[in-house]
């Protein structure tokens, strides 16, 4: 089932603790754009099917990664893109939309997800441990 726009930007909004929904979604756009460019196929469709159709069109956007990064360097990355972000703000944005995505999406999809990125991110997420890799 698609998150409501207005329901996944209040989500984002209390948990970063943004005093507008418009910082909310500033921070969503950028952290779905980077996160689309690491994910593909299917997996890709049905994460973005869970999303508001905005923001579902962010992660869809067809450019990719020349190749995945650590949740170190995406934090780095996001950091870059948000205007005035440290690492440790960037941290805080990402768990912010990242737990609010992992709420829009189902366990199966979550895990699926999951395994296109390098290990790591699923604390990201919000959701540690929840693929076990060999």
């Amino acid at each position: 089932m698609t998150m409501r726009w207005e329901a996944f930007l209040e989500q984002v909004r209390e948990r970063g603790e943004y005093s507008t929904p418009e910082e909310a979604e500033r921070c969503a756009r950028v952290v779905l754009a980077l996160l689309g460019a690491h994910l593909v196929g299917d997996v890709r469709a049905r994460l973005a099917a869970s999303l508001p159709e905005t923001l579902a069109l962010v992660l869809l956007n067809p450019l990719q990664a020349a190749e995945p990064l650590s949740p170190e360097r995406f934090v780095r990355a996001t950091a870059a893109w948000i205007e005035g972000a440290t690492e440790a703000t960037a941290l805080w944005d990402i768990g912010a939309v990242l737990s609010t995505v992992a709420d829009a999406a189902d366990d199966r999809l979550m895990e699926q997800v999951l395994l296109q990125l390098p290990p790591g991110y699923d604390a990201l997420f919000g959701q540690p441990d929840v693929v076990r890799r060999p």
